[in-house]
């Protein structure tokens, strides 16, 4: 991967990451959470397994025992199972989304899942390994894209934000393709978010959230072509319940470990290259 322009990623605000899905079906023993008459059961949680597993393996593996909290891990590659296993019950909750990914769920899927508490911002970014620059793509170029509605506004934006495409007026964040006002001749391809990086040796660059680009090995600070501004972005990703769970003692007591000095010391020195930002503080519902 060649090293590329680095666009700088301001240490603020809400935002981050969001989702997409590859076909992985859910982990064999994911189809039993704890009691829910027991609130000294195990908290089950599905995450992403970067960064999201690895900070919830943190919490559990060094800062649980001490809130008499009993932590459970359930990772999936996948941004559709997480929430339809926290609304049927067969998980406690998740963490793995943002707020526009959420409310896009929830509506097309009839499920009730909500935010408890925000924890980090995964940038956006743009990869290439056949160009060096943005403006190395000429009109015949190829792009991808996150299919699912949020990323995919989001991507776009980025890609307008960088002089790579145009969108109609007034167009921001939830832009679709066919806001694009003048693409320039480049091949705009939509997958799902989780084969962006998987896939990127089919395309000219591909637009990768920072979650499956961490797990591609890939660094944002160095090797992203572009990047999206941490600051005013609404994309923090957060702890999530399905409605009526959020004062459960256990969810507490994760929300509370999740937004302690310990894991944002331990994103910060995890995560140096700007691929996962902490952004504290209680989420919109």
């Amino acid at each position: 991967m060649r090293n590329t322009i680095k666009i700088s990623v301001a240490v603020a605000a809400v935002t981050a990451v969001a989702l997409g899905a590859s076909a992985c079906s859910a982990p064999s023993d994911t189809t039993a959470s704890s009691d829910k008459s027991d609130k000294n059961a195990p908290l089950v949680v599905a995450a992403s397994p970067t960064p999201h597993g690895t900070i919830l393996d943190f919490v559990k593996n060094k800062l649980a025992a001490k809130e008499g909290l009993k932590l459970v891990v359930k990772p999936f590659n996948d941004y559709k199972i997480p929430n339809k296993v926290t609304d049927d019950g067969q998980v406690d909750a998740n963490f793995f989304q943002h707020k526009p990914f959420l409310d896009t769920f929830n509506k097309e899927n009839g499920t009730h899942i909500v935010p408890v508490v925000n924890v980090l911002i995964e940038p956006l970014g743009v990869y290439s390994k056949k160009i060096d620059k943005l403006s190395d793509l000429k009109s015949g170029s190829t792009i991808s894209v996150p299919n699912d509605p949020s990323n995919e506004g989001r991507a776009l934006k980025l890609l307008a934000d960088n002089g790579v495409i145009t969108l109609k007026p007034g167009v921001g964040s939830d832009a679709k393709l066919t806001d694009v006002k003048d693409n320039k001749g480049i091949k705009i391809t939509e997958l799902e978010a989780a084969q962006t990086a998987p896939r990127i040796d089919d395309v000219d660059a591909a637009i990768i959230n920072g979650n499956f680009a961490i797990g591609a090995h890939l660094k944002p600070s160095t090797d992203a072509l572009a990047l999206e501004k941490a600051t005013d972005n609404p994309y923090a990703n957060f702890l999530a319940v399905k409605k009526g769970n959020e004062n459960d003692p256990r969810i507490k007591k994760l929300a509370k470990l999740l937004n302690s000095p310990e894991v944002k010391k331990f994103i910060q020195d995890k995560y140096k290259d700007g691929s996962v930002i902490p952004a504290f503080g209680p989420a919109k519902s």
